[in-house]
C-alpha cells in the first residue's frame, strides 16, 4: 500500500472489544481515516478495495514487548542487518511493533548493542521498534536463567545506556533484591522507564518494597523466580496481588502450566497481563544448535534448552500464544489479543496511536486465516507481509 486511499473489507473486524461483520476500514497517509458500513464502500471511491473472505479476521497490529530474536539473528548481535532481519520476519505473524530485547553482557558491549538500535530504529522497513527491554545485568545469581551472570547495580550505567540508546529504553528488568537495586527502580520511574522485577531471587517483602519504590512490571512471571511457598511466598505472588503491576506471560506448553496461566489471570485480570514470546534467533528455523550470548541453545520439538535443560527463552508466535492463553485460561479470544494490543500499547504509552482499530490511529493491522494464520501485515499504513 502507499499513501492513496485503500479500503479492506469482508472480514470481521475487532472494534470495540467485539467481531463486527459487514464493516470496512478506510486507510490514507498512513492512518485509520474511516470506518464505515460496507455498503457504503461505492461512496469512497476512488480506492483500491482490497476484499477478504468472511471467515478471515481484522485485528489490531500485535505488540511483543519481549523478543530477543528471529530466523537467525539476535538483538545483542549488535547490526543493522540482524535487527532488519528480526523486523522482517515478525511481520510473518502480523507483529507491527516490539521491543528490541537484550541479555545480559559487558557494560561495552550493551552500549555498543543500544547505539545500533538507537541508530538503525528509523531505517527498518518491517515491524517496528518500539524501544528497548533491559533484560539485566543486574540480575540473581541463582535465577539468571540461561543468562550470564550478572553485575552489581550501578546507576551511572542505567544514564551511560540510555544516553547510547537516545532515550528508547522503554522496560528494563532486575533483581530487586539486590545492593542499589531500589536507587534505581525510583531513578527508572522519574525517568519514566518500566521497572520490571525479573531473574529475582527476592522475598516477598523485597518485592513489595520495590513496588512501593515504582517497579510497574514482572518479567515472564513465575519463570527465574524464586518459588512460592506459603511460608515465604516470594516474588510471583507479591506481583499477583498487586495491582500496581502488570505481568508477562509465555503462554506456550512448556514455561507455564495451563492452571499457573489461569491462576495469573484470575488473580491479575485481563487488564494487567501481557503475552510475549522470549523469542530467540531459532525462531522460525526449526530444531537445531543455536546460541543465545555465550550460551549453546538446543532446540527440540520448538523447545529452546541449555545443555542442562534450563529454558533458554522460546520460539513460541505471538499468535500461537494466543489461542493458548484463550485455552489454557478460558477467557475469550479477544481478551487473549488484547494482551498484545491493547495493553502493551496502554503500559507504553501508544494508546492514542496504536492497540486498537480506532479512526484517527495508525493503521498497524493484522489479517489472520480460520487458523489464525497471518496472510497481512499493515504497518503505518504499508503492507509488510502479504500482498
Amino acid at each position: 500500500m502507499s499513501n492513496a486511499k485503500h479500503i479492506l473489507t469482508g472480514m470481521q473486524i475487532l472494534l470495540n472489544q467485539e467481531w463486527k461483520s459487514n464493516q470496512a476500514v478506510i486507510i490514507e497517509e498512513g492512518k485509520i481515516k474511516a470506518i464505515i458500513d460496507d455498503k457504503m464502500v461505492s461512496h469512497h471511491l476512488p480506492a483500491s478495495v482490497h476484499e477478504w473472505p468472511a471467515d478471515h479476521y481484522l485485528t489490531p497490529g500485535l505488540i511483543d514487548l519481549h523478543v530477543h530474536g528471529a530466523n537467525g539473528a539476535d538483538v545483542m548481535d549488535g547490526t543493522p542487518e540482524a535487527l532488519q532481519t528480526i523486523s522482517t520476519a515478525l511481520t510473518q505473524e502480523g507483529i507491527t511493533g516490539f521491543l528490541a530485547t537484550t541479555i545480559t553482557a559487558s557494560a561495552k558491549e550493551l552500549s555498543h548493542v543500544l547505539q545500533c538500535i538507537a541508530e538503525t530504529t528509523p531505517t527498518l522497513a518491517g515491524a517496528a521498534v518500539l524501544g528497548v527491554h533491559l533484560e539485566g545485568p543486574f540480575i540473581s545469581h541463582g535465577k539468571k536463567g540461561a543468562q550470564a551472570e550478572g553485575m552489581t547495580p550501578d546507576i551511572s550505567l542505567v544514564k551511560k545506556w540510555q544516553h547510547a540508546a537516545q532515550d528508547r529504553i522503554k522496560i528494563m528488568t532486575l533483581a530487586p533484591e539486590l545492593p542499589g537495586a531500589i536507587d534505581i527502580i525510583k531513578k527508572l520511574r522519574e525517568d519514566q522507564i518500566i521497572a520490571s522485577i525479573g531473574h529475582t531471587e527476592a522475598t516477598f517483602e523485597q518485592t513489595l518494597e520495590a513496588i512501593a519504590a515504582g517497579c510497574t512490571q514482572a518479567t515472564h512471571l513465575f519463570n527465574a523466580m524464586g518459588a512460592f511457598h506459603q511460608r515465604a511466598p516470594g516474588p510471583t505472588l507479591a506481583a499477583l496481588l498487586s495491582d500496581q503491576v502488570c505481568a508477562e506471560l509465555i503462554t506456550d506448553e512448556y514455561h507455564l502450566h495451563p492452571a499457573v496461566v489461569e491462576l495469573a489471570l484470575r488473580l491479575k485480570g485481563k487488564d494487567r497481563l501481557l503475552l510475549i514470546s522470549d523469542a530467540m534467533r531459532a525462531k522460525y528455523l526449526g530444531d537445531g544448535e543455536y546460541t543465545l550470548g555465550t550460551q549453546t541453545v538446543c532446540v527440540r520439538a520448538g523447545k529452546a534448552t541449555l545443555p542442562n535443560g534450563t529454558l533458554a527463552g522460546s520460539t513460541l508466535s505471538l499468535p500461537q500464544a494466543i489461542q493458548n492463553m484463550a485455552q489454557y485460561s478460558h477467557c475469550s479470544l479477544i481478551d487473549a489479543i488484547n494482551m498484545c494490543t491493547v495493553n502493551p500499547a496502554r503500559i507504553l504509552g501508544l494508546t492514542a496511536k496504536k492497540g486498537s482499530i480506532e479512526v484517527g490511529k495508525d493503521a498497524d493491522l493484522a489479517l489472520f486465516n480460520p487458523q489464525w494464520g497471518a496472510v497481512l501485515t499493515v504497518r503505518e499504513g504499508e503492507v509488510v507481509f502479504g500482498a
